[in-house]
């Protein structure tokens, strides 16, 4: 089953506009929530893709299916109450590891967190954050995407 290992913390410091290059603007609702399992839609200006997300903390089921554009606009539709909007950076860490930092907008403007996937989970324990991540909210439930775009901040 595919799987996601990754964690996630609130950045402390930001860094400087050259250091974090290039966004990606995405828009991400919710359809459905049900115990711990979350079927999301997110949609950039290239793609759309639905994600079903099982588990909760470092490690989930992830199963990811790109769909067209009109489809991803209805089921768009379908999410009101439980969306967020974000400008995704990209930054290499070195080691083969990428730092994914999301730069939120609309009711969580000002919110700012760096999300890290491993290949393993010894990988992801061993991971030493730098300083500017902040706080690790991996286990945190209410800071997952999800809880944000359903309830907004913790």
């Amino acid at each position: 089953m595919p799987a996601e290992i990754e964690r996630k913390f609130l950045v402390d410091e930001v860094p400087s506009a050259d250091d974090l290059g290039r966004a990606t603007s995405m828009r991400q609702g919710y359809l459905a929530t049900e115990g711990d399992t979350v079927v999301r839609i997110r949609i950039t200006d290239d793609a759309a893709t639905l994600t079903v997300k099982g588990g909760q903390g470092m490690v989930r089921t992830e199963v990811e299916v790109d769909v067209p554009a009109a489809a991803s606009e209805a089921l768009w539709l379908l999410t009101d109450g439980r969306r967020i909007n974000k400008a995704r950076h990209r930054v290499e860490l070195g080691d083969g590891l990428t730092a994914e930092i999301d730069v939120y907008g609309g009711p969580l403007d000002g919110l700012v967190t760096v999300e890290v996937e491993f290949p393993s989970e010894a990988r992801a324990r061993s991971f030493e954050p730098p300083a500017w991540f902040g706080r690790d909210v991996t286990d945190e439930p209410g800071w997952s995407n999800d809880a944000l775009a359903r309830h907004g901040r913790p």
